[in-house]
């Protein structure tokens, strides 16, 4: 099985969870912390189970979201 990183531009995001709903392995949820805009941004919570589909990369309406997949 392919292993995937994935990085998440807290300040591009605006917690709308696409993301989190898209996402097949359930690597990302909605963080506690604020960003300087007020939203509680999304963070990789299960980030060893990414396996670097990028769906949560393609469904980002902010484009907040970055994938690396290990080859």
């Amino acid at each position: 099985m392919a292993k995937g990183k994935v990085e998440i531009r807290a300040e591009s995001c605006k917690s709308c969870g696409y993301c989190v709903k898209f996402c097949p392995k359930k690597v990302l949820a909605i963080g506690d912390k604020v960003n300087s805009k007020g939203y509680q941004y999304v963070v990789a919570a299960n980030p060893d189970d990414c396996i670097g589909c990028a769906a949560c990369g393609v469904v980002c309406p902010d484009a907040a979201i970055e994938v690396y997949r290990e080859v």
